[in-house]
């Protein structure tokens, strides 16, 4: 055999490797998970770290954002830093009562009254970062304005959001020092006009109280 082919062949192998570890940062055997587990009681306080990929459409042509991402909330105050794959700073979320402001690297500033609102016209995909102040704990209010608990022991527990979001929680974990369990991945979708069909599949890897 060509040393050409057998290069060929372990390229093609390192490729394959590497798809099944990136498929497998998104998913947590559910053997550890009671089946009858649900998620946590909410926590005003929370600080969360992990990872974040988003399909999304401009000019009618597909788009892809892979990173990372951590968020710092209060009662009072939300923080959420979003970084690239090699760990620079993309965009930065300030939410204080009243008043929400964005940041991104060479731009002004943006600020405005609705977070949700400044970040869709400012990232140009629609981040429901009002939303995530729950979703990221397994509860939420379903589009009929009811409370949504997830339960870790449905397989792809959803609800759908008044606002047009679908909202799946589909991995969990046990969390040893705390005996409960939480959101392991988290799949977002939701129709728009602005961009589209827009995905966002969130892996946590840390999560902890300040």
């Amino acid at each position: 055999m060509s040393r050409s082919r057998l290069l060929m062949q372990a390229n093609t192998a390192c490729l394959v490797a590497l798809v099944a570890l990136l498929a497998g940062c998104a998913t947590v055997s559910q053997d550890a998970v009671p089946t009858n587990a649900t998620a946590p009681a909410y926590q005003n306080s929370i600080e969360i770290d992990g990872r974040i990929s988003v399909q999304y459409e401009q000019d009618d042509r597909p788009q892809s954002l892979h990173g990372s991402f951590f968020w710092k909330q209060t009662a009072q105050e939300l923080n959420l830093e979003m970084f690239s794959p090699l760990g620079q700073t993309v965009a930065t979320i300030n939410v204080k009562p009243g008043i929400a402001t964005l940041v991104q690297s060479g731009r002004a500033p943006q600020v405005a009254t609705d977070v949700d609102a400044l970040a869709a016209q400012s990232l140009g995909w629609p981040l429901p970062v009002s939303g995530m102040r729950q979703w990221l704990q397994g509860s939420g209010i379903d589009a009929a304005g009811k409370p949504f608990v997830a339960k870790a022991g449905d397989n792809d527990a959803s609800f759908a959001t008044r606002d047009g979001w679908r909202v799946t929680y589909a991995n969990w974990e046990s969390d040893a020092a705390s005996g409960q369990v939480r959101p392991k991945r988290i799949d977002l979708v939701r129709s728009t006009t602005q961009a589209g069909k827009v995905s966002i599949r969130i892996a946590i890897d840390n999560w902890k109280k300040p």
